[in-house]
């Protein structure tokens, strides 16, 4: 298949062969807090939608600055308490001090919680640049040592397959990545992208960096393509021309978006693992379908979904 391509008998074919390969892929997907009933509703909705495929874990973000954060930690704490789920907290550098910082991690330790994301994250509000908290944590990787000096977490930090956008280069970035790994991190997810053969080029790169840790790409499913092109201005994601294309003219229609969205994310995943690609973390935004049915086309099956530990506990 030629780079870029999503239509035609090879990409039918490629999905087609994903039912066969389902049982080895390891999967995790990623929730933001809600803001109002409605939303909080229909994330756990996506919540009890996705238990049953079996993610290794869920993460729950922080809003930009930390504005989420109490949001986020009563989030994660209900997943941990109401499903057998792997429940995942994302902590960032912005907007508090390392004590305030270590003391949230020590809670969730005593809550069970032993997987954290740590990240810079990004300015607050107002604030054109990242600046260090004064007694904060400077950077991801400062939070990631202050982590594992708190207790044995298990830590996942952000990669960029295009660069973050402040890095002064991409070795530079590649450094920082480094360091945070050194730091105690266990494995790196990238920022979503859209070009497969890009991804392949920094893992690339990773690797003859002497880097080892699992590095899983991040799948964003596009359900409102000018969202999409606004967020990845931001965040330095590129936007291929083709997807424009796909998407081209469908505005008012929803339908026929996510029948789009779900084909052309599957089509990266499959492409991703003819190249040894296991592992996949899915920005859900909170809807459930088209991640599940990205999981169908690859072949991942429903599980019997075990009882939370603490529902069996009170018996």
């Amino acid at each position: 298949m030629s780079k870029g391509q999503t239509t035609g008998p090879g990409f039918a074919g490629s999905l087609m062969g994903g039912a066969q390969n389902g049982a080895g892929l390891k999967i995790s997907f990623e929730f933001f807090p809600p803001k109002t009933e409605e939303m909080d509703r229909q994330l756990w909705q996506a919540v009890k939608r996705l238990e049953p495929m079996g993610p290794r874990f869920v993460s729950v973000t922080y809003g930009a600055g930390g504005t989420t954060r109490e949001r986020t930690h009563a989030i994660v704490r209900r997943i941990a308490a109401e499903t057998p789920l792997d429940a995942v907290a994302h902590l960032t550098c912005v907007g508090a001090t390392r004590d305030e910082v270590d003391a949230v991690a020590r809670d969730y330790w005593r809550s069970g919680i032993r997987h954290i994301v740590a990240l810079r994250d990004d300015p607050p509000a107002g604030q054109a640049k990242y600046a260090p908290h004064p007694g904060g944590y400077a950077y991801a990787a400062d939070l990631v040592a202050g982590l594992k000096r708190i207790a044995d977490f298990e830590i996942s930090v952000a990669a960029y397959a295009e660069t973050h956008p402040e890095a002064l280069s991409a070795a530079a970035d590649l450094d920082n990545l480094k360091r945070k790994l050194d730091a105690g991190a266990t494995r790196a997810i990238t920022q979503y992208f859209f070009d497969v053969d890009l991804f392949l080029r920094f893992r690339d790169r990773v690797r003859a960096a002497g880097i080892t840790a699992p590095l899983t790409p991040g799948i964003l499913p596009v359900t409102n393509f000018a969202q999409v092109v606004k967020f990845s201005a931001a965040c330095g994601a590129g936007v291929p021309p083709w997807l424009a294309r796909l998407f081209e003219g469908l505005d008012g229609d929803p339908d026929t978006r996510r029948l789009v969205a779900a084909t052309v994310a599957a089509e990266q995943c499959r492409r991703l693992q003819d190249h040894g690609v296991d592992e996949f973390h899915f920005y859900t935004l909170n809807r459930a379908d088209l991640a599940y049915a990205i999981c169908h086309i690859l072949g991942v099956r429903p599980r019997p979904v075990a009882e939370p530990a603490s529902a069996v506990a009170g018996r």
